[in-house]
């Protein structure tokens, strides 16, 4: 005699406004519909866009602290047959945030996994920053303690393609800075509260946006963008094409060692920390690189 088959539930995987409540599809409205449950990151931020768009699904907390446990009780709702809508706090779950365990776990015990696609921070900023299209490489968030976050910025120093990043506000500051030190003053695009009430872009070189958040209280919801290194060496090489060695109106020589350039605007009176930021800008390294260089001027010198 054969046995029945068991119940296949459906887990829907659903994008959800990542600031604009008028952002949910028609069909991620569906989906939060149609399940038993919702899981959720934060049940009071998932209630307001339920209650704008009249959705009675009952909630359920779904983040990095209880994942394990949740997923446990989420499971069980789809091995009788039932469908589950998980969530995050806005995007995709599963990017930035908690959704892989559950997801993985409900492929491997055969449930449907219906993905619903919706806004993202990612190319929400892209398609507002005025890159090249092309290949990106999506970092995420970096880590929270200086010394392991700049050892991964040391790590993306060479990388070719762009830099996206995701921050916490108060994190923005310490991250902006750090980048500037250790991949060199290089083009960014920065989104803040992308499709709320208080949207801001700023786009510019780094130094750029270090400027406009030093000193200030930073809110809301951050991504940014920053040029790969293939495209810093490339216009540094064209820099070093169509300039003189020698600039009258002040530029450093791009083809002396940054070394002996920052040591030229000492004696004409640049503060040593300015002197090296513009060394390393019109030559498209990070102040690191003529910081080493400096070391190894003074290592062999007599």
């Amino acid at each position: 005699m054969n046995r029945p088959a068991a119940p296949r539930g459906t887990l829907y995987v659903v994008g959800t406004p990542i600031g604009n409540l008028e952002d949910l599809s028609p069909r991620a409205a569906a989906a939060l519909a149609a399940g038993r449950v919702v899981a959720c990151e934060d049940t009071r931020n998932t209630r307001a866009l339920m209650v704008r768009h009249g959705l009675r699904t009952r909630l359920v907390s779904y983040h990095k602290f209880n994942e394990a446990e949740r997923a446990e009780s989420l499971l069980a709702l789809l091995r009788r047959g039932e469908s589950v809508a998980l969530v995050t706090d806005g995007g995709t779950p599963g990017i930035s945030d908690p959704g892989a365990l559950l997801v993985r776990r409900a492929r491997e015990e055969g449930h449907r996994v219906v993905p619903v696609p919706g806004p993202s921070a990612l190319t929400a900023l892209l398609s507002a920053s005025g890159f090249p299209p092309g290949p990106f490489t999506f970092i995420g968030f970096l880590p929270h303690r200086r010394g392991a976050r700049r050892k991964c910025l040391e790590g993306l120093r060479r990388e070719p393609r762009p830099l996206l990043f995701f921050e916490a506000p108060h994190r923005l500051p310490a991250s902006l800075d750090d980048a500037l030190e250790i991949l060199g003053d290089r083009e960014a695009f920065l989104g803040r509260e992308m499709t709320k009430i208080h949207e801001e872009f700023i786009a510019g070189r780094l130094s750029a946006l270090c400027a406009a958040f030093a000193g200030r209280t930073v809110r809301g919801e951050i991504a940014f963008l920053v040029q790969g290194a293939t495209e810093v060496a490339g216009r540094a090489g064209a820099a070093v094409a169509e300039r003189p060695a020698s600039d009258p109106g002040g530029t450093t020589g791009v083809d002396e060692p940054p070394a002996a350039a920052v040591l030229r605007l000492l004696q004409a009176g640049w503060d040593r920390k300015e002197a090296m930021r513009r060394v390393a800008r019109e030559r498209g390294i990070s102040r690191r690189d003529v910081y080493r260089d400096m070391l190894r001027g003074r290592k062999g010198a007599p």
